[in-house]
């Protein structure tokens, strides 16, 4: 349980909201009667393994799922990804490692669902031609301010944490001033909102940001 309560802190720390299961079927109880955006799936479950909770799962729903496990051959990975895992993380785990697991996770399944594309009411944003229009008007941005809405458009109605922003757009290895997330919110709001009327961009005082769609 160790490991459980550290994952739901690290998570709740990125801005995400957690439920944990306690076995099997209350996995399967919980992921078939809730809505989440990612499951994390031990292997090793009291009641029902991780494999037939996938099996489960994926027979309702599409979910993504990444596996978690203490075992590391080709044969249980193999399994778990036929089972419909979208991908697998071996125990020990650095959090960073399962945090790019998710973020990769997340941006292969959008990019199947909407093409390039992430839109929020009449703002777009196209990954492969580096492109934000709002309202029909181009918007020139900067790398790091292309990337800073682009993060924000995927994890719209959810706040962003500054410490969260700085460790997806910035890295992990980042080692300058924590409050530049602050300075580049400033630069894309004088860009995609100002002059458009909405606000989509809004701060959530002593936590960070939230786009609103």
């Amino acid at each position: 349980m160790a490991m459980v309560r550290l994952l739901e802190l690290e998570l709740s720390y990125e801005g995400y909201e957690t439920t944990i299961a306690s076995d099997g079927p209350d996995g399967v109880d919980k992921a078939l009667s809730e809505s989440f955006d990612f499951i994390l799936l031990d292997l090793n479950l009291p009641g029902i393994n991780g494999i037939e909770v996938c099996k489960r799962i994926r027979a309702a729903k599409q979910t993504p799922i990444i596996m978690i496990t203490a075992r590391d051959t080709v044969s249980d990975r193999v399994r778990g990804l036929d089972t419909g895992a979208d991908d697998y993380v071996p125990k020990p785990f650095a959090i960073e490692e399962l945090l790019a697991r998710m973020r990769s996770v997340q941006r292969r399944l959008q990019t199947k669902e909407t093409g390039d594309m992430l839109s929020a009411k009449d703002l777009t944003l196209s990954v492969a031609s580096h492109r934000v229009s709002r309202a029909g008007q181009d918007i020139e941005l900067s790398q790091r301010e292309f990337e800073l809405l682009n993060c924000l458009l995927q994890h719209k109605n959810r706040l962003m944490h500054r410490e969260a922003l700085l460790n997806l757009v910035w890295g992990y290895s980042y080692e300058g001033e924590t409050n530049v997330v602050d300075v580049y919110i400033r630069y894309v709001r004088m860009k995609v909102d100002e002059g458009f009327g909405e606000k989509l961009i809004h701060t959530v005082r002593g936590s960070g940001y939230i786009l609103r769609d």
